[in-house]
């Protein structure tokens, strides 16, 4: 377990594991809902799950919207790679940023949770597990999907400078 949690960035630990503990504890203390374990290897594990949805809501749910209604604006993701290479800060600042969008998403889920119990509960309850397992495969679907295109940009952004290296020699 120690080497486990020596592997974790902090990056997984304020993206995944801290919004994960602090849903946990949110949900309970507002809704009639506990996910907390008494196994603390097993909430361990929870919460880092649960954190993982957090963020994966906040980034292909959160993010797109707030892009969408111009309450956020980005840099061209090749403009953020490069300039990275040069400021290790910008890394640092966009954790941090990623993690108060994680936050965002956190209270999002928590009142739809909220507003599910007070005013879905009775209505949806025999479907309520088939809606999170496709409402969860869906997010993950598109989490995939955002990934790998990110993974792809960033390939291409190396080809591109590399391909201008070449031609400078």
């Amino acid at each position: 377990m120690e080497k486990l949690l020596e592997k974790l960035t902090s990056y997984n630990l304020f993206n995944y594991l801290l919004p994960g503990i602090i849903f946990s504890v949110l949900l309970e203390k507002t809704t009639s809902y506990s996910i907390i374990h008494k196994d603390i290897i097993i909430e361990a594990f929870l919460a880092y799950f649960l954190g993982l949805i957090i963020s994966r809501v906040s980034s292909v749910i959160v993010e797109p919207l707030l892009k969408k209604i111009k309450f956020v604006k980005f840099a061209d993701y090749k403009d953020f790679v490069l300039a990275s290479e040069s400021d290790k800060k910008i890394e640092l600042l966009s954790e941090s940023n990623n993690m108060y969008r994680v936050f965002i998403s956190l209270f999002f889920i928590l009142m739809i949770i909220v507003l599910y119990e007070k005013l879905l509960q009775d209505i949806l309850m025999g479907y309520t597990s088939y809606i999170v397992i496709i409402g969860l495969l869906i997010l993950f679907l598109f989490s995939y999907k955002k990934q790998t295109s990110y993974i792809t940009r960033r390939i291409e952004i190396f080809k591109n400078k590399q391909n201008k290296e070449n031609i400078n020699e």
